[in-house]
């Protein structure tokens, strides 16, 4: 069986918390959706990753330029939200971009672990969820996500993206089918 990963993209305050700079209702729904996802690939050995947006203190982002600020270090915005347990096996890997692995240690961490399968998880589907994906896709990983475990604050972009995900870069699964694929 192929080695597989859970990484959780960005369920930082800023995006999951009412109080938010960048909350979207949809990410509220679909929080304990991806907890309870995370509680049980834990049980079941998969690798656990937390993805971390978070965008430097008091220093010039080009990518913050066009839009308002948010996950700033220190803030608390930038820290996961408080429904996970992290677990000394995770990973928590900060991020400054879109996209998991640019300019992080993601890549050498799933292959440490010999990881063939990215499940991914998480916010917002158009930006961070659909950049992820296709550098997964680009590094020979199997990118998958779980419909049912991310989301953005536009339903028709939500759901455009994952039809060109499962199109062209990896596969869309129902939760129901990842329990089946991958706990069951």
């Amino acid at each position: 069986m192929n080695k597989t990963a859970l990484v959780v993209v960005d369920m930082v305050k800023d995006f999951t918390s009412p109080e938010g700079l960048v909350y979207y209702p949809q990410n509220e729904h679909i929080l304990p959706i991806i907890n309870q996802v995370v509680i049980d690939a834990r049980k079941k050995g998969i690798l656990i990753v937390f993805l971390q947006h978070r965008y430097r203190a008091n220093k010039l982002e080009k990518n913050l330029l066009n839009m308002r600020p948010n996950c700033i270090e220190g803030s608390g915005g930038e820290e996961l939200d408080a429904i996970f347990d992290v677990h000394d096996q995770d990973y928590v890997i900060p991020k400054r971009r879109y996209s998991g692995f640019f300019g992080t240690d993601l890549d050498s961490v799933l292959r440490e672990h010999k990881v063939s399968n990215v499940i991914v998880v998480g916010t917002k589907t158009n930006c961070c969820i659909r950049a992820t994906v296709t550098d997964a896709y680009n590094l020979d990983y199997l990118p998958i996500v779980i419909k049912e475990c991310v989301a953005t604050n536009n339903e028709a972009s939500n759901e455009m993206h994952l039809d060109e995900i499962n199109r062209y870069l990896g596969n869309v699964i129902s939760l129901n089918e990842f329990y089946e694929q991958f706990i069951n």
